[in-house]
């Protein structure tokens, strides 16, 4: 029996095929991802370099600022569709899509507005950055809405070519932001680069974003996108308010130290990220053509994450001071200390999200939003409790315990909605 909408020759698919049909997806999205991850360790990299230690705090502020808004634009807008859209036909994919991404523009839309009142009235030298943050927003959420729908739609190539063109953009936009040399010079140059690649994905996709759906996309996917909404805001959101907390507990500079360390860990925190992008609709496969292989393939995603983010972690290790400077500048000494903590957090984040990403594909939206809650109080009250005990240090290995923590959480929980699974189709995996 299949769900409504999908393609029944799936299930047909001899196993051989399918196996090689997976690999390329995952292929694409891991070129995507590192597409994605050399662009965010750019962008970082080379403003950590120009700006330094304070003023790249001050840019840190508007990126994870960016982060919360990104999640709202995910869990209203895209990962409903990847859930219910990932497999189908065209016609649905293509109706899907243009609703989807006219959400994520017009969440772009009106919190870049917030963005940019908030910016103009708060004035200084955060002010600037944020209410270029609002300009920008649309084209960014549009960029990532389209990274979604092109892997929902199992085309990852269409999506590395998005963050290739991102990436070019960006070269001459940094370029003429480090002649001005000001926090908001490079806001606008990364989002300005962006909105050239969200121009190019209406061309790759030939669909044009419709706003106007936005009301009615909300209505359909309400089970799944207001829990979903809820579930990114507080990861998210608890980044923010660490680095808010950590900011007024041991000064600005704390939170570049904090962001110039997790830049070393760029290529990994970039995946995790995006990660549903590949392993969602991946995992909604598997749980459609073999239920019973859903937990080995989350534990291979998790698994093989966390151990990738160890052996990048003891590289670092390794790394002279001497090209530790060369990368990150005057930033390097403050970040040097925080590898251990920031690597093991980002190795427990690791093993969780090949949970996480189970419990997507099994609809499981109220289980997964009870551990990202969960989560998200640990990471905010290891970060300041620790940040209050021992500053920086303190900060960062209350984070690494607190997510190697919760991440064990995420798997128990994944071991419950897997036992209460029934293999008939359920309403929130289904085609509306």
């Amino acid at each position: 029996m299949t769900t409504e909408g999908e393609n029944p020759q799936t299930t047909a698919t001899p196993a051989g095929s399918a196996r090689r049909a997976l690999a390329g997806r995952l292929s694409w999205g891991l070129a995507d991802q590192a597409a994605s991850s050399m662009t965010n360790f750019a962008v970082g990299i080379y403003v950590a370099r120009s700006l330094g230690v304070s003023t790249f705090g001050v840019f840190s502020l508007a990126w994870v600022t960016y982060g919360v808004v990104l999640n709202v634009s995910r869990g209203l807008a895209t990962d409903p569709l990847v859930v219910r859209f990932s497999g189908v036909s065209d016609a649905s994919w293509r109706a899907a899509v243009a609703r989807s991404s006219g959400t994520a523009l017009g969440v772009g839309a009106s919190l870049g507005a917030a963005c940019l009142v908030a910016g103009l009235a708060l004035g200084g030298s955060v002010g600037p950055a944020f209410a270029c943050l609002g300009v920008m927003l649309p084209g960014l959420l549009l960029q990532d809405a389209w990274r979604f729908s092109f892997f929902a739609a199992g085309t990852g190539r269409k999506a590395f070519v998005n963050d290739l063109v991102w990436g070019v953009a960006l070269v001459p936009a940094m370029v003429v932001a480090a002649r001005v040399g000001s926090v908001a010079a490079f806001v606008l140059a990364w989002g300005a680069s962006a909105t050239v690649a969200a121009a190019y994905g209406c061309l790759q996709s030939g669909i044009r974003p419709r706003m106007t759906g936005a009301r009615g996309w909300l209505r359909e996917q309400r089970d799944l996108g207001y829990r979903y909404l809820v579930e990114n805001v507080s990861l998210s959101g608890a980044s923010q308010l660490r680095a808010y907390g950590l900011g007024a507990i041991a000064g600005i500079g704390a939170v570049g130290a904090v962001r110039g360390a997790e830049l070393l860990l760029g290529p990994f925190l970039a995946v995790l990220m995006g990660l549903s992008l590949v392993t969602v609709p991946e995992a909604a496969r598997v749980l459609r053509q073999a239920p019973h292989r859903l937990g080995a393939f989350c534990l291979l995603l998790g698994g093989g994450q966390a151990a990738a983010a160890l052996l990048w972690g003891g590289a670092l290790l390794l790394m002279p001071d001497r090209l530790g400077e060369l990368v990150l500048g005057g930033v390097w000494d403050s970040a040097a200390a925080l590898i251990v903590p920031v690597t093991l957090g980002v190795a427990g984040a690791g093993l969780g999200t090949g949970a996480a990403a189970g419990l997507r594909a099994l609809g499981a939206a109220r289980l997964s939003l009870r551990c990202q809650l969960f989560a998200s109080a640990c990471y905010v009250g290891g970060g300041l409790g620790g940040a209050a005990v021992a500053g920086t240090v303190g900060s960062a290995w209350g984070v690494a315990a607190a997510t190697v923590g919760s991440s064990g959480v995420w798997w128990l929980h994944l071991r419950s909605a897997r036992r209460d699974h029934h293999p008939d189709p359920i309403r929130e995996v289904r085609t509306p």
